[in-house]
């Protein structure tokens, strides 16, 4: 338990290098490993949070790491303290991830009162990691004020993160087609705060135009959060000036869902997902603990393969298995 014990006390203090080797051991999919990670949580579960946990999320190409850096680095600048978990996709064919936000975010990386740690997708679905909640509570151990957690930028599928932040923030883009088309209604309303990126240069006006179109369609829309009127602007990472409204606009919504006890419940709520999206990934692991049930498994998709059944059948045949 002492090295533990150490390991976290590290984090507690903001060590950059204890906070890495901490995520890398809550990630870790060794079975020696896990005890050691189940004891780091459960000290971490212990500190109160006093973080703000902000889901950013965008179509590919939208600008989310360069939006980052430059509102990270000013919000740095002011003296806040800030985490970015920066998920990158996992390539199903190799397996891989490029891991390149850090590289993206020259200016952050920099800043003495920042974390940033990029982490493979693993295939996970809604643009962000398995042990994702994990991580945000190490961050939050650490007392950082803010945590982004940057998605892999796929669109709809993205729904995940909203279960895990208290501020859901959409990034679009102008001239990207039509824009009402491209206007994803799932997305949309769960997000708190949209933002046309990139509003500088020959795209002003298109920018002008696309906010304009966005804020008509959100009033058709039921708000993310009770109370709160979903924000609909425009930024330029070349203009601090929209720093400095971004951050009027998140510290009125942190002020209205502390005053409302919306947070409190958003919390609750987001522990009782993260229980049934354990309780899923446990009742998985145990099904196919034994070797006898991997074979089971295999002699159905050969099956599948086969022409013999078809998925239906299988998964009826699975469920039959295990009652």
């Amino acid at each position: 338990m002492q090295p533990v014990q150490q390991l976290f006390d590290g984090i507690q203090s903001r060590n950059t290098r204890a906070l890495a080797k901490g995520i890398t051991l809550i990630e870790s999919n060794l079975q020696s490993d896990f005890h050691k990670a189940q004891q780091l949580i459960e000290l971490c579960l212990q500190i109160p949070s006093k973080s703000l946990r902000i889901g950013i999320s965008g179509i590919p190409g939208v600008g989310k790491s360069t939006f980052i850096d430059t509102f990270g680095t000013y919000l740095c600048s002011k003296g806040y303290s800030i985490a970015v978990l920066a998920v990158d996709p996992t390539s199903s064919i190799s397996q891989g991830s490029i891991l390149g936000d850090k590289t993206r975010m020259s200016s952050l990386s920099q800043m003495e009162h920042c974390f940033i740690r990029p982490s493979p997708s693993g295939g996970s679905l809604g643009g962000v990691t398995k042990k994702m909640r994990e991580t945000i509570l190490l961050c939050e151990s650490a007392g950082f004020d803010f945590i982004f957690i940057e998605t892999v930028g796929v669109g709809q599928n993205e729904i995940t993160v909203r279960s895990m932040t208290d501020l859901f923030l959409l990034l679009m883009i102008a001239g990207a087609g039509d824009e009402l088309q491209g206007f994803k209604r799932g997305i949309t309303e769960i997000s708190d705060i949209i933002l046309v990126n990139k509003a500088d240069g020959d795209q002003v006006t298109a920018s002008a135009l696309s906010r304009a179109e966005y804020a008509r369609a959100v009033q058709f829309l039921t708000p993310s959060t009770s109370g709160w009127k979903t924000v609909v602007d425009t930024f330029s990472s070349i203009d601090v000036s929209n720093c400095e409204h971004l951050l009027s606009h998140i510290q009125a919504f942190h002020t209205h869902i502390l005053s409302t006890g919306i947070l409190n419940q958003r919390r609750q709520e987001q522990e009782l997902q993260w229980f049934e999206d354990l309780l899923h990934t446990v009742a998985f692991s145990y099904f196919f603990h034994t070797q006898e049930r991997i074979t089971f498994i295999n002699e159905l998709k050969n099956n599948i393969i086969s022409g013999r059944i078809n998925a239906t059948i299988a998964i009826n045949t699975v469920v039959n298995q295990i009652r």
